[in-house]
């Protein structure tokens, strides 16, 4: 095996894609879309978004303390990357929610609107902003979540990896692909099938 030393530069590779969506009262909403963004704590349940200080959504977000994460699914991935590539800064003459067909959705504990189309809205309101160089990262308790119904299925479980979720890595989108194992199957006891079981019975009978 060969390897090489690089240096320090930020490769923890893939995470979530997400569109981040601010405004000001009285101003047209924007949407931004982040690739630093993270849990960081269950309970208070909190997350961080890191934004560079020259994007507009910076101060705004700075501002009203407040944001809404959408989550992105394989339908919005477009979407997504057009909102990374064009500027906000026009605020009253560039509509990014007109621009990407994307509807506003009225949130319940923060004045920034959600996206609709999104299969999750996050509401979020920054306890802390850390400035930390390139970018700065706004620290915030989660204040309530929407999810898009279509999802959840007879037993009333969330099937949330069943929307189609988009990763970013390395500067390309990625759909979640297969299932590999759920949390916990390295160290689970292997299933009997039925017909082991009735195996096991006749031995234990001869």
């Amino acid at each position: 095996m060969s390897k090489e030393y690089w240096k320090p530069g930020n490769m923890l590779y893939p995470v979530p894609a997400v569109m981040v969506s601010c405004g000001r009262e009285g101003e047209t909403p924007n949407i931004i879309t982040v690739a630093w963004a993270g849990t960081i704590c269950s309970d208070p349940a909190m997350v961080s978004i890191s934004i560079r200080k020259e994007r507009f959504s910076h101060s705004i977000i700075r501002d009203t303390g407040e944001f809404v994460i959408n989550l992105v699914n394989k339908r919005l991935v477009r979407a997504a990357d057009y909102c990374g590539v064009k500027s906000g800064g026009d605020v009253d003459k560039f509509n990014k929610f007109a621009e990407t067909r994307l509807t506003p959705q009225k949130s319940r504990y923060v004045k920034a609107p959600g996206i609709e189309e999104s299969p999750v809205n996050i509401e979020c309101k920054v306890v802390e902003v850390k400035e930390l160089g390139s970018h700065d990262m706004f620290i915030a308790k989660v204040m309530g979540v929407t999810i898009d119904n279509r999802y959840m299925d007879d037993r009333g479980k969330f099937n949330l990896n069943m929307s189609g979720l988009v990763s970013y890595s390395h500067g390309e989108y990625f759909e979640l692909g297969k299932k590999l194992g759920s949390f916990g199957y390295s160290v689970k006891k292997p299933v009997k099938r039925q017909s082991d079981k009735k195996r096991t019975a006749r031995r234990k009978k001869a």
